[in-house]
């Protein structure tokens, strides 16, 4: 998959992940894409490390699973971190 291939794949799973988890995350919709990238970079990595598989195909189910899931975890973090940031 070439750059801009994961560059949308990302996005979306962002945006996903997103509307998949419950409440409200910190960062607006542009930190939240941009975290879905580093989500499926996470995704890929821990695909390719428990059950082999990676990012290859942009179509495949596999691989949008691997990004989404990545970028859930992502956002949980970073939820985690930025938690004491918010003003009331």
């Amino acid at each position: 998959m070439g750059f801009l291939g994961f560059l949308l794949l990302g996005l979306i799973a962002g945006a996903i992940a997103k509307l998949i988890l419950p409440g409200k995350q910190a960062g607006g919709w542009l930190a939240t894409l941009l975290l879905g990238v580093v989500g499926a970079l996470l995704g890929g990595w821990l695909g390719g490390l428990i059950f082999g598989e990676g990012l290859e195909e942009f179509f495949s189910i596999q691989t949008w699973l691997l990004a989404i899931g990545g970028s859930i975890i992502v956002l949980l973090i970073w939820g985690l971190v930025t938690r004491g940031s918010r003003r009331a």
